[in-house]
């Protein structure tokens, strides 16, 4: 899918730069697009090789929490959960460990821990199911909640947003929360409709119960607060937060006799792998990019939905933001490469900025999480699977939209 994408955006570059030259006049247009080839390249390195000191100390910081027990302790948490939501999987099996801890590490933005541990609880999963090519309900609502992105910590949108300028990165902390609240909750409401989950079991309903409270509170405080007021507050609630959860961390391990130092060491080394390994990722898809909006076909495609948004009478600053949006379900690397192009663009400070990343925050990569999960268990027939994951990202989206409305517009 990647490559698809990657090789619509040169054609389609090509195809509208020929178009003005032939018929508009345009004889410069081969010249900026070469330029823009080469200068989002360089681009590109740079913020990659910016990115090395903050994931350094993210990633170092959240080995101190998986160290210190953090995720078990989510783990045992939210077993109780799924249990109920996946009645066929029999109490203690492997499987509920598995889901769990995979969700515990997306959570906490562990996207390298996070992987081997879904296609773990996958083919656990896959253990229990009788039909080797039909996903199962059990795998369905797994992947539906991990396409959903049940984002606690976002590491890697604050660390681009640092790297970008913001003056607050974090100050996005607080609409992702409640952007992926609502992505989640559709998509769980939607796999419950099909498969008739009892949504109404004590169990269940104690724990969505007791997250829809949290997120209805915070709804309501920031509502009482005028715009400055809550952008203040919310920065502040933010940094409270995330900085509270850092000290947790170390002082779990201190008091566990953990050496923390040395496991921010470890991490803060996968740190440094990850802002290398992703300099090739980011400068294929940021030139693409780059080409594509310097041909004018990425002004083309927004033009036309910001034309629909006004002929419907709605507010269109949000489509600067939609190329993000668009992307998220085919690519997370691609959906980054926009997010970065819109801060770029825009300013990471700016409305589009900020709700691209709240986007980005909101959502997962659905088809490609479906490829990988099925994929390494053999499932061919995803029956409802596609459909709920769709309708989770459509939440998220509309959610992330009037969430950056109410904060910052």
């Amino acid at each position: 899918m990647l490559n698809i994408i990657w090789i619509f955006f040169f054609i389609s570059a090509f195809i509208t730069a020929l178009f003005k030259l032939l018929y508009l006049g345009e004889h410069t247009i081969f010249s900026e697009i070469m330029a823009a080839l080469f200068a989002m390249s360089k681009t590109a390195f740079e913020i990659s090789l910016g990115l090395t000191g903050v994931l350094a100390l993210w990633l170092g910081i959240m080995r101190i929490g998986e160290r210190s027990g953090f995720i078990d302790l989510l783990t045992r948490g939210l077993t109780p959960l799924f249990s109920k939501l996946m009645p066929e999987i029999p109490p203690h099996h492997p499987a509920l460990g598995a889901m769990v801890m995979n969700i515990s590490a997306n959570a906490l933005g562990l996207d390298n821990a996070a992987t081997p541990l879904g296609i773990k609880a996958m083919q656990e999963l896959q253990s229990l199911n009788p039909d080797k090519n039909t996903a199962s309900n059990a795998q369905i609502l797994f992947l539906v909640i991990n396409t959903s992105a049940v984002t606690l910590f976002p590491i890697t949108i604050f660390t681009y947003r640092a790297q970008m300028g913001a003056a607050q990165p974090t100050d996005v902390f607080i609409p992702i929360l409640l952007a992926t609240y609502m992505s989640t909750l559709c998509g769980l409401l939607a796999v419950a409709w099909v498969q008739k989950i009892n949504l109404l079991d004590k169990i269940i309903l104690a724990y969505l119960g007791s997250f829809t409270l949290l997120v209805a509170g915070t709804v309501y405080y920031f509502s009482q607060l005028d715009q400055a007021d809550m952008l203040f507050q919310s920065a502040l609630i933010s940094n409270l937060i995330l900085f509270t959860l850092i000290i947790i961390f170390i002082s779990s391990a201190a008091y566990q006799k953990i050496d923390a130092y040395q496991a921010f060491i470890e991490g803060a080394k996968e740190g440094f792998q990850t802002a290398v390994i992703i300099i090739p990722y980011l400068v294929a898809m940021l030139v693409a990019i780059g080409v594509f909006r310097a041909s004018g076909a990425l002004d083309l495609l927004m033009n036309a939905l910001r034309q629909g948004v006004i002929f419907a009478n709605l507010d269109p600053r949000f489509i600067d933001a939609m190329p993000t949006a668009l992307m998220k379900p085919f690519s997370g690397s691609g959906a980054r490469a926009m997010m970065v192009d819109t801060m770029q663009s825009f300013g990471a400070d700016s409305f589009a900025g900020r709700l691209s990343a709240i986007v980005q925050g909101s959502t997962e990569t659905t088809f490609y999480v479906l490829a990988v999960y099925f994929g390494a268990v053999g499932i061919r027939n995803i029956r409802h699977a596609l459909a709920c994951g769709l309708i989770a990202d459509f939440a998220g989206i509309i959610a992330a939209i009037l969430v950056a409305y109410w904060f910052f517009a």
